[in-house]
């Protein structure tokens, strides 16, 4: 196997020899994007089998593990792990849900001290190993300071006889797991103690997060504001924030708005513990509470909002008011409140901004966001319990999976139930009892299988919302006491309650909103001792609406096809949590995703009216881009419009452009907007603060900006900017004159100047000047994206014209290249690796990926070996840039897999196709293994 020959000299003895990322050593870390467990779990999709001898194993780490050996038995595939009890490390509970994987087999090593750590995975014609410091616990394979040493042989190799003999070892002396050794382990076990010190309480101090949302409150207030608002999702210690925020002021007398008596005590007792003073300094408005004279005073909206209450309290009563879960502040009992009361600052807290009923929250508080704290970033800081997502299929009926027109007798058949309650118990959950809430979709299906569950044993209530609030309360209870296993609701949880004992969620249902499926992930993530993370099972059927999943679980909303579909095929990883698909699932969502345009002008429309409504004024690119929202390059591939004015006329807004001016933010929105080479808008920016530049002040400008320099790109940036380089026909006009006909900027000895009708557009057009300085700013902020020391940047996206342009090329040949064009030094050659048509795919051009490193490519027929072009491409000094996407159906864009060469052993002149068209097939070796993520991303 020549690929793992080279991959090992390459990693071992010498970098020279081609290397292979998925063959060569490898030193696997826990760092950036990387995580131990990742590439496990990569091993793991592609092997025949594996062994593992580990000593420790948490619980935390086998629901991920278990939804890929639910994948690997469907193709018949089995596993060993050989572990032990060394140290009372290991949970009794570990061993039982190990036992549930039918396609595991577990052994008990009986020798002591055993504390291996090793893991081999067997392919068909050589091996994997991984061995270092890390177990299969959560911390090891996700956040630790581990190291683990990857290494790949040939079946019969020494290494691999070696581990092969530790392994038969250790099966030889080890035992079968059993339920007798779990009960006989379970009744001496007793938990390793724990090295924590008990300590005084310490006075509670703001986090990382606080301390930055702090520091814009009080910047607020300083500033003169009114009025703010944070956003902080369930369970981050939004309480303590406002306490912190209260204390900071100092206000003579404070009000606390709640809409629960329950929420309004709770919160009294936490402004204490950080505020400190005598008890008679705070008191209760609510029910028959009704401490007036009190300085700190938590009220509920029902009591305080009463005609008698209002008489007693005069406009300037209090100084500070907080307003909890503030995106009910537009309903008409908080707006009395905004009517009556006259304070020096309103503080609005709320996890859930985002309304669907149209009201807005950020208008309410004069559109000061202090700060945001969203679910993403609370698992990333820790301030939540994690939770494993596990998506897989729903329940067939007779050859059908589950969408939303399934009749009600088909969601509640014994089948189904059966089906759903054998996978709630495989993926199980954190802790001793299961306590969960299942969302499903109809109040009879809440109903019926809140019945079924029951009768099989696990005790479930559905909750709808014609329940009244005290049965609701009821339910709650018995749930948190362990008399009940679930809670099945349709959509009543969505927001106002939190069960910090939920150790399961479960969906049962379509996906309608990214929003609510965000709040009803929260409801099970506040923390609670003894529950180490959260199971998240969602149960995928064919559902229009499958694309919503990814977008939700990543908090995405760039709106980005392409993003989406990775972070379906590649899951991240957050923090302690992990997002995993099962391969059906996985086609499931990508066919969803490949049915919808998320980039569409309805959906354009959306995300600029709700960042208005946030920022309560025009939204400029460069807001889009600060605000994580839609990404500003999607308005530059709409084809509706062609710059962003064009888009902002569409939405109403008044703006005065000129019919030259819209055509030269066409050209910024088109051709600059992306970033992928910084070096036009570098200059751009600086010619908008003064009249002329050097050509010395552009050179230092491109440095301080971390771009290349040479002669070769300082022309292609006069191309560009006079437009010479689009001058070229497109349709009944050149592009040139699609970008108004006249350069943009004027070169000559005395340095760089705007053209004069550009000059005049910039003085007279306020308008235009906004919007060019926007498209500009934004374009730059996207340029940190790419590397600005090269061409291009590795697995980047590029379209035909990009690479033209970066390759410094004179003219926009980009229309008639198709699959290559031989350059004087530089070649480009675009691969489609999935061809649309089975026509397509039997044609002459069989580009093949052998593995992660080397590609048979054949040029365009009839071409011989002495054609001009095919000389010209194996001329000694050609560098060969490899651009590939996996089909026509993904868009213009190619991924950079970087430069290639030629083996010259491998060029020959073939006869290929049906007609025998003369085409010359030659190896590719690509300079940079691809990695295993793209691997996974292009190749599935």
């Amino acid at each position: 196997m020549k690929e793992l020959h080279d991959a090992i000299l390459n990693g071992l003895y010498d970098p020279n020899y081609p290397g292979h990322e998925l063959l060569g050593p490898k030193l696997l870390a826990n760092h950036g994007k990387q995580r131990i467990w990742l590439s496990l779990r990569q091993e793991l999709l592609t092997c025949q089998s594996f062994t593992w001898a580990v000593a420790f194993i948490t619980q935390d780490m086998l629901v991920p593990f278990k939804l890929v050996m639910a994948d690997l038995a469907a193709r018949g595939i089995t596993g060993t792990i050989i572990t032990g009890d060394y140290l009372s490390f290991n949970n009794p509970r570990v061993f039982r849900e190990l036992q549930k994987i039918p396609n595991l087999e577990v052994r008990i090593v009986q020798k002591s001290g055993f504390h291996a750590k090793g893991y081999l995975f067997e392919h068909n014609d050589f091996e994997t190993i991984i061995i270092g410091s890390a177990n299969f616990t959560r911390s090891a394979l996700l956040s630790n300071y581990e190291w683990s040493l990857k290494i790949s042989s040939m079946t019969q190799a020494d290494l691999a006889n070696q581990l092969g003999q530790q392994l038969r070892d250790l099966k030889t002396t080890s035992e079968p797991l059993t339920t007798k050794w779990i009960e006989d382990y379970e009744a001496s076990w007793q938990p390793p103690v724990s090295s924590t010190r008990t300590s005084s309480p310490q006075k509670i101090m703001p986090n990382r997060m606080q301390q930055a949302a702090l520091k814009n409150l009080n910047a607020l207030v300083a500033e003169g504001a009114q009025k703010a608002l944070v956003v902080s999702a369930t369970g981050t210690g939004k309480t303590y924030l406002g306490a912190f925020a209260v204390r900071d002021f100092q206000p003579k007398r404070f009000l606390y708005v709640v809409h629960r008596q329950q929420i309004a005590k709770k919160a009294l007792a936490s402004f204490r513990k950080v505020i400190g003073g005598p008890s008679s300094d705070y008191g209760l408005l609510s029910g028959q509470k009704h401490d007036l004279t009190a300085k700190y005073i938590f009220a509920t909206v029902q009591t305080l909002t009463q005609e008698a209450i209002l008489a007693e309290l005069p406009s300037d009563y209090f100084s500070y008011i907080l307003i909890d879960e503030a995106h009910r502040a537009a309903a008409p009992s908080y707006q009395k409140i905004f009517a009556h009361f006259n304070p020096d600052f309103y503080l609005g807290m709320t996890a859930t901004p985002e309304r669907m009923d149209d009201q807005n929250v950020y208008r309410l508080f004069d559109y000061h966001l202090a700060y945001e704290i969203r679910l993403r970033d609370a698992l990333e800081e820790q301030m939540l319990t994690p939770f494993h997502y596990v998506g897989i299929q729903d329940y067939e009926v007779d050859g059908q999976v589950i969408d939303e027109t399934t009749d009600l007798r088909y969601l509640t058949t014994p089948q189904r139930v059966a089906y759903l309650l054998k996978e709630l118990n495989y993926y199980g959950y954190s802790g001793s009892q299961a306590k969960g809430l299942i969302f499903c979709s109809r109040q009879e299906e809440a109903h019926d299988l809140a019945t079924a569950f029951s009768k099989h044993g696990y005790p479930a209530a559905a909750l709808t919302n014609i329940d009244s609030q005290t049965r609701r309360e009821n339910v709650v209870k018995a749930l948190q006491a362990g008399k009940l296993e679930y809670i099945v609701t349709v959509d009543l949880f969505n927001e106002g309650i939190d069960i910090p004992e939920v150790n399961q969620i479960v969906f049962l249902r379509n996906t309608q909103s990214s929003i609510v499926f965000t709040q009803q992930l929260g409801r099970g993530l506040r923390k609670f001792p003894g529950k180490d993370y959260v199971t998240v099972i969602d149960f995928i059927g064919n559902y229009k609406n499958n694309y919503l999943i990814p977008l939700a679980l990543n908090g995405d909303v760039s709106r980005d096809q392409d993003q989406a579909r990775t972070e379906t095929k590649i899951p991240p990883v957050i923090a302690l949590s992990t997002i995993n698909f099962s391969q059906i699932a996985t086609e499931k969502i990508l066919a969803s995703l490949d049915k919808v345009k998320l980039d569409s002008m309805k959906e354009l429309r959306q995300s600029y009216q709700e960042l208005k409504g946030k920022l309560g004024r025009m939204p400029l690119l460069y807001d889009f881009y600060q605000f994580g929202s839609t990404s500003p390059e999607l308005f530059s591939k709409n084809n509706t419009f062609k710059n962003y004015g064009d888009f902002l006329l569409k939405m109403g807004e008044e703006l005065h452009l000129s019919s030259y001016s819209a055509q030269v933010l066409d050209f910024v929105t088109q051709e600059l907007l992306n970033g992928k080479r910084n070096h036009e808008l570098v200059l751009l920016k600086l010619l908008l603060k003064t009249n002329n530049v050097s050509e010395n002040d552009f050179q230092v400008a491109l440095k301080q900006n971390g771009s290349y320099i040479n002669e070769a790109v300082l022309n292609s940036v006069d191309t560009i900017l006079s437009l010479a380089f689009f001058d070229i026909k497109a349709g009944k006009t050149t592009r040139k004159m699609q970008y108004g006909g006249v350069p943009l900027i004027e070169h000559d000895l005395l340095g760089y100047q705007f053209g004069a009708k550009l000059r005049e557009v910039l003085a007279d057009e306020p308008d235009f000047k906004m919007l060019f300085r926007d498209a500009i700013k934004t374009g730059l902020a996207i340029s940190q994206n790419y590397d600005q020391q090269a061409q291009f940047t590795l697995y980047q996206q590029y379209d035909r014209e990009d690479v033209c342009r970066l390759l410094n090329w004179p003219l926009d040949v980009s229309a008639p290249m198709y699959g290559y064009r031989v350059g004087d030094q530089e070649t480009p050659i675009f691969i489609t690796y999935k061809k649309e048509s089975e026509e397509k795919r039997n044609a002459i051009y069989h580009n093949q990926l052998v593995d992660g490193r080397s590609l048979r490519w054949y040029t365009r027929s009839p071409r011989h070996l002495d054609s001009d072009e095919v000389v010209r491409l194996l001329a000694s000094g050609m560098k060969l840039h490899v651009f590939l996407k996996q089909s026509d159906k993904v868009g213009k864009a190619f991924y950079y897999l970087g430069e290639a060469q030629i083996l010259p052993d491998s060029v020959k002149e073939e006869a290929l196709g049906p007609k025998k068209k003369a085409a010359v097939g030659m190896d590719l070796l690509l300079k940079t293994p691809l990695d295993s993520s793209m691997y996974d991303l292009l190749f599935d």
